[in-house]
């Protein structure tokens, strides 16, 4: 399969001629596609449905996860619905299987990276935030243990390792991603695992078990010159 994949696309209603050139050759270059989070810049349907006009010319199918700017107004359940009704694979602790390739997604989210993740103790606040990071790993955790294609994808918006931030200001590290994920990839060892979020990141990395990583922003693949939108794999 040749997977092309982008995340924090952030894409605007005013750039809607610019935006369908760019990702409709997509169509010529790879099998799917996979969109790793922050379709939108604030989260609304209005937003959403100038998205939903520039992915109506991807006809290759779509593996899709929300990210955090997709949930900054509160309408992720009906952004959500609004990707599933035009046809995309939007992953929430759920799988997707097309020639052979199995695709896990979550959003992920923050709490740093071992030994310096954030545990869940003291005030009550904390322990929210721990166990909305455990709850996301844990649902990666499922999506990739009902799989049973040859080849699998692992996709969340945070990132699961610290090296792939690495380029973004070190004090913001833990709420870029957490290593919670990365255990679930080490126990089911998928093919590859794209993430966003960290615009300013870098692009490969591996877990501490060997397993390949890649941070696919957007501004990121911009800033390696690639002369499209996404970043293409073969699997």
């Amino acid at each position: 399969m040749r997977l092309a994949a982008v995340a924090d696309v952030h894409l605007k209603a005013d750039d809607h001629e610019k935006n369908v050139r760019a990702f409709s050759i997509v169509n010529e270059m790879a099998d799917a596609i996979v969109i790793a989070g922050d379709f939108t810049n604030h989260g609304t349907p209005e937003e959403m449905r100038g998205v939903l006009a520039v992915l109506e010319h991807i006809h290759i199918p779509i593996v899709a996860v929300l990210g955090n700017h997709d949930h900054e107004c509160g309408h992720q359940d009906e952004l959500a619905g609004m990707l599933r009704v035009a046809g995309v694979h939007l992953l929430d602790g759920q799988c997707f299987e097309v020639d052979g390739v199995g695709f896990a997604g979550v959003k992920g989210f923050a709490g740093g990276f071992a030994p310096y993740e954030l545990m869940p103790f003291g005030e009550g606040g904390i322990k929210t935030f721990v166990e909305i990071a455990e709850r996301e790993a844990i649902k990666l955790d499922y999506g990739l243990a009902q799989l049973r294609t040859p080849v699998k994808v692992a996709i969340s918006h945070y990132a699961p390792v610290r090296e792939t931030v690495v380029g973004e200001p070190e004090p913001i590290f833990p709420f870029l991603g957490s290593s919670r994920l990365a255990r679930a990839l080490d126990r089911h060892k998928p093919k590859l695992a794209l993430h966003g979020h960290a615009h300013h990141g870098t692009f490969l990395a591996q877990t501490e078990g060997g397993l390949c990583v890649a941070n696919v922003a957007l501004p990121l693949l911009r800033g390696r010159g690639e002369p499209h939108p996404f970043a293409m794999f073969e699997l």
